[in-house]
């Protein structure tokens, strides 16, 4: 058995063949969309204590038949995704990983089988390192064992976290796990943890990370609180000059799981988490209880127009592009020359918030601008617009190129 030291060895010398490790799938042209259970259920194992919130097969069964009757699948939700803690704490005898008999009797395969037939696709976890963040087996020394797991099973994406695992180590240890991946010739998105271990520790080639990973976690697990929603949010416009040229069609950057449906966000800053996650082309991966959802809630991620934004095929990340004490503005650029914009309040009490053309980067005389959430056309402008925005909550549009009498606001 190799130790991590020449398994590092091992990898480098691959590379010194000139072997090709770099990510060709053709997945993730668009950022991803589904579901993924470690925010709202993490890792539940009491399955006699909670039988409908553990993590168990009847759990993700339960969450694909909601997807696809709910309205989610056709919104283009597909992926279901298992976290942390589906494993038994040990290898078999002949080192392959288990799925814990009791809460997965029927098996992984069995499941996959279940959510294709929903016509829904399964994503499932692993580690780089020895164990996982939950202290089950990790996949160091048996990577390609595992990728040939997963494939057989007919996994759909692949979760690999960084916890156990050395930082020097994860360069090449993330790019030969995608190797794996691709050397079954099963189309497996990959996700990868990598940034968010290494950023701050070794500096971080996004770049080089958008050659080995569909998508990369790079910051601190998301939480059932506006404060942690928010905390992302300005994460990613502090460092998006880093992250933007990195994000594209095949490669997006991920700033973790939608909370919308959980218990601390308000309507308005539901909506607010959605827009912006929308901005910055991220992955839309809910984690949430389907079965308890408030209509207001499951009318958020249902919003076709917003989801459109997301998943425009120019694929390109916005950014914020101007920011007070108590507002911030985002816009990113669509197909077609749009932009969609984003009046984001920050503050506690309401406030009229307005942009430029010029500040958010539209370049014709005139727009034909649409209110996303509302719904509703609100005709040709030209210069910019100004709209008032409810406390922790926002204003989205988007502004189309347009010929037509001005209106002024």
């Amino acid at each position: 058995m190799l130790n991590p030291g020449q398994l590092v060895f091992s990898f480098l010398a691959l590379y010194s063949l000139k072997v090709c490790f770099c990510l060709d799938n053709g997945l993730a042209l668009t950022p991803p969309m589904g579901w993924l259970a470690w925010e709202r259920f993490r890792c539940n194992i009491d399955c006699k204590k909670s039988p409908d919130d553990c993590i168990s097969e009847k759990l993700f069964k339960d969450m694909a038949d909601r997807m696809a009757a709910d309205g989610y699948k056709d919104a283009g939700y597909t992926y279901i995704n298992i976290d942390d803690c589906w494993p038994e704490k040990s290898r078999d005898a002949k080192r392959n990983l288990v799925a814990d008999r009791e809460r997965f009797p029927s098996g992984i395969k069995s499941l996959a089988d279940y959510i294709h037939s929903k016509g829904l696709k399964i994503g499932i976890y692993t580690d780089f390192g020895t164990k996982t963040c939950g202290g089950y087996p990790g996949s160091i020394f048996d990577m390609q064992r595992d990728a040939e797991a997963f494939a057989s099973w007919g996994i759909d994406m692949l979760k690999v976290d960084g916890c156990y695992a050395s930082l020097d180590q994860m360069a090449e240890g993330y790019a030969a796990f995608g190797f794996y991946l691709n050397n079954t010739n099963r189309p497996i998105l990959y996700s990868c943890s990598w940034p968010a271990y290494t950023s701050g520790h070794i500096k971080t080639d996004y770049e080089l990370i958008a050659k080995y990973c569909n998508i990369w976690r790079n910051y601190d697990d998301i939480q059932d609180s506006w404060k942690s929603v928010f905390n992302i949010m300005n994460h990613y416009g502090k460092i998006q000059d880093t992250l933007i040229p990195a994000a594209g069609p095949g490669h997006f950057n991920d700033p973790d799981m939608l909370i919308i449906g959980d218990i601390s966000l308000t309507q308005d800053q539901s909506k607010a988490q959605f827009a912006i996650w929308a901005i910055l082309a991220a992955p839309l991966l809910m984690s949430n209880d389907l079965r308890k959802m408030k209509p207001w809630q499951t009318e958020i991620l249902l919003n076709k127009e917003i989801i459109a934004v997301n998943q425009d095929k120019l694929g390109k990340m916005g950014r914020r592009v101007a920011m007070t004490n108590a507002t911030q503005i985002w816009a990113r650029p669509l197909s077609g020359g749009a932009v969609a914009v984003v009046l984001f309040n920050t503050g506690a009490e309401p406030l009229s918030m307005s942009f430029s053309f010029k500040t958010v980067g539209f370049e014709y005389e005139k727009a034909s601008i649409r209110d996303l959430y509302l719904h509703k056309d609100l005709g040709i402008l030209s210069s910019g617009y100004e709209a008032e925005v409810n406390p922790t909550g926002v204003v989205m549009v988007k502004l189309s190129p347009a010929r037509g009498k001005f209106i002024h606001v």
